[in-house]
């Protein structure tokens, strides 16, 4: 599944299993389609702010399965993308709506 966020000044689109994650952080259930009001943004982004802050850079359902293989394949995977680097896009977007005063919506794409 894909989620798109979008405001009225722009959109982001992102997989979803990290959205409905962030989604979460912020205090919401997570369901797709779903918005929060401009005048709940704030209390949702340092909700978010919160959670990344407390798990550090770490992302458990990221980190990279230990399977036997030797180094040279181990330098071929893909680097492990934090929750806390998903989010940076998001954080963003959410700091734009607050000082717009923007409702942020979500929905499969």
């Amino acid at each position: 599944m894909i989620v798109k966020f979008s405001t009225g000044y722009g959109q982001l689109t992102m997989h979803g299993d990290a959205a409905l994650a962030l989604l979460r952080a912020m205090g919401h259930t997570g369901t797709v389609p779903g918005a929060i009001l401009a005048a709940d943004l704030p209390e949702a982004l340092a909700r978010l702010e919160r959670v990344i802050a407390e798990s550090g850079d770490s992302n458990p359902s990221a980190t990279p399965p230990t399977d036997g293989r030797d180094d040279e394949d181990e330098a071929e995977r893909e680097p492990v993308v934090t929750l806390r680097k998903r989010a940076l896009p998001l954080q963003d977007m959410l700091r734009t709506a607050i000082a717009r005063d923007s409702d942020l919506m979500w929905e499969r794409a």
